[in-house]
C-alpha cells in the first residue's frame, strides 16, 4: 500500500510543478476511522512552497486520478492528508501477496551493501546471562532483518580474551585446583566465585592431574589461563548454538596482539600526529574529534589499554571494506561510544558509519518476584538454565517485545504459560490454529491448489477487512525496521496481527458448506500464515505447525 501511495503523490506533485522530496512520510493514522494511511507531506511542503498546508494538500488531492484505487481521500486538521483504500485495491493486493510471498513482503533496501554486526562478544571468564541472552537475540535478528532487506551480513564475535580479567579466572581456577588437590591456597582477590570455576578445575585435574599441585601461580599462569579460556570459550558456543545464533567470524584481541595489528595501528596513529606521550604515557588526541578528553593508550607502566586493542579491532574492520559498521553493547558501554567515534573518525572513516546500539540489562522474576543475579558473586540465573525452563523461542521472542534500550522484566511464570500471555504461545498459536484449518479443509476434500480459484471479494466481514489491510502494512513495518535497525517493529506487528485472527477465529468458520466462502477465507489464512512464518523467521523463531 506504501509503495503504490508514494507514487501516486509523487505524480500529484509532478503535476503540480513541485519536485517530490526524497522521502515521503507515510503513516497508519492512530484511529482507523482516519484512513487506512495518512500524510503529513504538505506540512512538510509548507515553508518551501509559501502556501497554507491545507491548500497545499487540497492542491495534491485534486491531482490524483480517480483510478479506483482509493474509495476516499480527505484533508484533514492542519494538512493531514488520509487515504481509505478499496476493496478492489485490497483483494487485488492480497492475490499478489498470495502469489509473491517473501517477494512481496520484502524490499531490497540494502543493494547488497556489506555490513558487520559485531554482537554478544562477552568476557570468556564465564557463563552467558540474561543480558547477553538479550545482546544475542537483538543481533542475531537485525543479521536476519538485514539480509531479508537485500544487505550483505557478516555476524562477528569479539573475544576479550586478553588483560586483566582473563588472567584473574586462569587464577581463580588455579586457586579450585589447589583446593580440589587439598592445598591451602588464598582465592584471588575479585576472583570468580561461580561454580563453574570448580568445573574448569575439575576438568584440569582429568586433564594434567597434579602436575601443578606443588607450583606457585606464576609456573602454572599460562595453562590455567588457556585452558579456562578454551572451556569457558565451548560453553559459551554451545549456549549460543542452543539458542539458535551462529557467528560467521570470532576475533580474539590476542591475535590483533600476536600479529602486531596494536602496534601498527599505534604506529600509524603517531604517523598522523594523533598520538602524544605525557607522564610516561601513550595519549591518543581523542579531543581533536569530539570527545570530552584524550585517552591513554599505552599506560606508563609498558601496558596497553582496553582502547588500545579497540581502536586496532576497529582499524581492521575498516580494512574489510564494510558500508557499515554496527556494535550492540551492554547499555553499561554508553560512556565509551564517544571515544570510539573519536576513533573511527582518526582512522579516516566516517563516524556516521558506525552504529553502536545499546541493549539494557534484564530483570528475572518468578510470579513477579525479583530473581537476584549477581556475576561476581556466582550466583546469577544463566541464559542455558532459562532457556532449559522455558525453550529458546520463548526466550528470544520476550527479549524482542522490547526496543532493545528500554528495560525489560522477563517473568519465567509468565513465559511457560499457554494463553495470551505468553506473547510468542500467542503468535505461534496463530499459525498451528492456520495448520489445523487446513488440515480440517483436506479432510474434507479441499486441496491447497484449489485457493487459486479463490474469489476474494467474498471476504466481506468487517473483521476479514481489517486483517487484509494489516497484512498489507507488513512491508511498511519491514523497511522502517530495516532502515531504522529495529527488529522488534516486527515483534509488535506479529503481537497485533495474532491479536486479530484470533478473535476472528473464534467468530468465524473457514471451512463452511460454502465452496467459494470456504476458498476465499482458506486464501486469507494462507496469507496470514505466510506473513507469521516470515517475521517469525526474521526473529529467529520457529513457526511450529501444531501445539
Amino acid at each position: 500500500m506504501k509503495k503504490t501511495l508514494e507514487t501516486i503523490i509523487k505524480k500529484s506533485l509532478e503535476s503540480l510543478g513541485i519536485k517530490p522530496p526524497p522521502y515521503i512520510e507515510i503513516e497508519v493514522p492512530r484511529e482507523e476511522s482516519f484512513g487506512d494511511l495518512s500524510t503529513p507531506l504538505a506540512m512538510a511542503l509548507a515553508k518551501q512552497l509559501k502556501k497554507p498546508p491545507r491548500t497545499i494538500a487540497e492542491d495534491i488531492v485534486k491531482n490524483i486520478p480517480d483510478e479506483g484505487i482509493f474509495e476516499k481521500i480527505e484533508v484533514a486538521g492542519p494538512g493531514f492528508i488520509n487515504f481509505k483504500f478499496s476493496t478492489g485495491f485490497l483483494y487485488s493486493s492480497l492475490k499478489s501477496l498470495l502469489e509473491e510471498g517473501s517477494n512481496f513482503l520484502r524490499e531490497d533496501i540494502g543493494k547488497g551493501r556489506k555490513v558487520q554486526i559485531e554482537f554478544v562478544s562477552a568476557n570468556p571468564t564465564g557463563p552467558l546471562h540474561l543480558g547477553h541472552g538479550r545482546g544475542a537475540a537483538v543481533g542475531n535478528a537485525l543479521a536476519n532483518l538485514l539480509e531479508a532487506g537485500g544487505y550483505t551480513v557478516e555476524r562477528e564475535y569479539y573475544i576479550n580474551d586478553a588483560g586483566r580479567q582473563v588472567k584473574l579466572l586462569g587464577h581463580s581456577a588455579f586457586a579450585r585446583y589447589k583446593e580440589l588437590l587439598g592445598v591451602e591456597y588464598p582465592f584471588p582477590e575479585e576472583g570468580y566465585l561461580g561454580e563453574y570455576v570448580k568445573d574448569i578445575a575439575k576438568a584440569a585435574i582429568e586433564d594434567i592431574g597434579d602436575k601443578y599441585k606443588d607450583s606457585d601461580f606464576s609456573e602454572a599462569e599460562e595453562f590455567f589461563i588457556n585452558f579456562s579460556l578454551k572451556m569457558m570459550l565451548s560453553v559459551i558456543k554451545k549456549d549460543l548454538s542452543d539458542f539458535g545464533i551462529r557467528f560467521d567470524t570470532w576475533q580474539s584481541e590476542q591475535e590483533l596482539y600476536q600479529k602486531g595489528e596494536v602496534q601498527k595501528t599505534i604506529d600509524y596513529l603517531k604517523g598522523k600526529g594523533l598520538i602524544y606521550e605525557s607522564e610516561n604515557a601513550l595519549w591518543f588526541k581523542a579531543t581533536e574529534f569530539g570527545d570530552e578528553k584524550d585517552r591513554v593508550v599505552i599506560k606508563s607502566d609498558g601496558e596497553p589499554t582496553y582502547f588500545a586493542s579497540d581502536i586496532a579491532y576497529h582499524m581492521k574492520k575498516i580494512q574489510g571494506g564494510y558500508d557499515e559498521l554496527v556494535n550492540i553493547w551492554g547499555a553499561d558501554h554508553h560512556g565509551y561510544i564517544p571515544r570510539l567515534k573519536a576513533v573511527i573518525d582518526a582512522l579516516g572513516y566516517d563516524r556516521e558509519k558506525l552504529k553502536v546500539l545499546l541493549v539494557q540489562m534484564v530483570s528475572l522474576m518468578r510470579g513477579g518476584k525479583p530473581v537476584q543475579m549477581s556475576k561476581r558473586a556466582g550466583e546469577f540465573v544463566t541464559l542455558k538454565e532459562v532457556i532449559e525452563e522455558v525453550g529458546a523461542d520463548t526466550t528470544k521472542f520476550i527479549f524482542l517485545t522490547r526496543r532493545q534500550d528500554s528495560h525489560l522484566s522477563f517473568d519465567i511464570e509468565a513465559a511457560k504459560a499457554s494463553s495470551a500471555e505468553n506473547p510468542v504461545f500467542y503468535v505461534q498459536y496463530a499459525n498451528a490454529r492456520i495448520n489445523s484449518i487446513f488440515a480440517h479443509a483436506e479432510e474434507k476434500g479441499i486441496k491447497a491448489d484449489s485457493l487459486q480459484e479463490a474469489d476474494l471479494s467474498l471476504l466481506e466481514a468487517e473483521e476479514e477487512l481489517r486483517i487484509i489491510k494489516k497484512l498489507l502494512t507488513y512491508p511498511m513495518i519491514f523497511e522502517a525496521a530495516v532502515l531504522n535497525h529495529e527488529p522488534h517493529r516486527i515483534t509488535f506487528y506479529l503481537q497485533e496481527l495474532a491479536g486479530i485472527f484470533h478473535p476472528y477465529y473464534n467468530k468465524f468458520r473457514v471451512v463452511t458448506e460454502d465452496r467459494g466462502l470456504t476458498l476465499a477465507r482458506l486464501a486469507l489464512c494462507k496469507a496470514i500464515r505466510t506473513v507469521l512464518k516470515e517475521g517469525l523467521g526474521i526473529l529467529g523463531v520457529t513457526a511450529p505447525e501444531r501445539m
